[in-house]
């Protein structure tokens, strides 16, 4: 992965039509929403709380299911030249295997990001990735089904505690990179289990990925949590990580993704190059 690369979070950029008036989308890189074998209707109403800097979400991976997604997202988003990562989440092993197999033959698939972070999986009848092995085997799987020319990157939890055992684990078994970011497990206000993403999980994030580069130097890593601008994808970059991930600020501000591309593109610019009024006033 080249340094600096800029990616639309799992989920944030709808089906890639959503993002086309405000991003160039040839060239973009853009991670799917988790697809699942099967459509899924997704968790009941609301599924989306604002709390103070940030959000907790349970959208319960509502999906179309493979087939269609192969047969309109997919073809609209290659004819848009968008660099497509498909992220793919199971209910088991066998499901993980059998999405990349045929994710493996689909025209336009640059590579797949594995879903193994989400906060409530057991409960949403997904597999469970409760120790590293367990991501392990998911990876291990994958990469047996998908060509080994293209990426596949472990999105995991920032969880610091085992976020330098569990980023060894998938890299030893055929991860191409690992994601830093998913969201940190949290409730909705009427207690339903979420997950909370945005600048109040930057920090954590941030030290995850500091101790896993640190750690395993070896190992590409996306950092994400909060990256709402130039000013914070540097700071992962300089952290060690190779890219960033852009979510929430995407539904804030779907033009987020194109100023931090713009600014990252000369890497002699000062910390503030590129940032809103907004971001230059937190410089402050």
């Amino acid at each position: 992965m080249r340094w600096g690369t800029v990616m639309v979070a799992s989920g944030c950029g709808g089906t890639g039509r959503e993002l086309a008036p405000y991003a160039d989308l040839d060239g973009l890189d853009l991670v799917t929403r988790s697809i699942t074998l099967d459509p899924r209707a997704g968790g009941p109403t609301p599924r989306i709380a604002e709390t103070p800097s940030g959000l907790v979400h349970a959208v319960g991976h509502q999906n179309p299911g493979l087939e269609h997604f192969l047969a309109t997202e997919l073809p609209w988003l290659v004819r848009a030249g968008v660099r497509v990562h498909v992220s793919v989440v199971g209910a088991t092993i066998g499901e993980y295997a059998e999405l990349a197999r045929r994710l493996s033959r689909a025209p336009g698939v640059a590579g797949l990001e594995v879903n193994l972070g989400a906060p409530d999986q057991a409960g949403e009848g997904l597999f469970e990735v409760r120790e590293p092995y367990h991501a392990a085997s998911v990876v291990a799987a994958v990469r047996r089904e998908f060509p080994a020319d293209r990426p596949v990157l472990a999105k995991l939890r920032p969880d610091l505690s085992r976020a330098v055992e569990g980023a060894r684990a998938v890299h030893d078994a055929g991860a191409s990179g690992v994601v830093l970011g998913d969201a940190v497990p949290a409730a909705m206000p009427d207690g339903r289990p979420g997950g909370l993403t945005g600048p109040a999980i930057t920090p954590v994030a941030l030290r995850c990925v500091h101790e896993v580069t640190s750690a395993l130097p070896d190992v590409e890593v996306v950092g994400g949590g909060g990256v709402d601008g130039p000013r914070t994808a540097r700071a992962f970059l300089a952290a060690g990580a190779v890219g960033v991930q852009v979510g929430t600020a995407l539904l804030h501000d779907p033009t987020t993704v194109a100023r931090i591309r713009a600014a990252l593109t000369d890497d002699h610019v000062d910390d503030t190059a590129g940032d809103t009024a907004d971001d230059r006033e937190d410089h402050r």
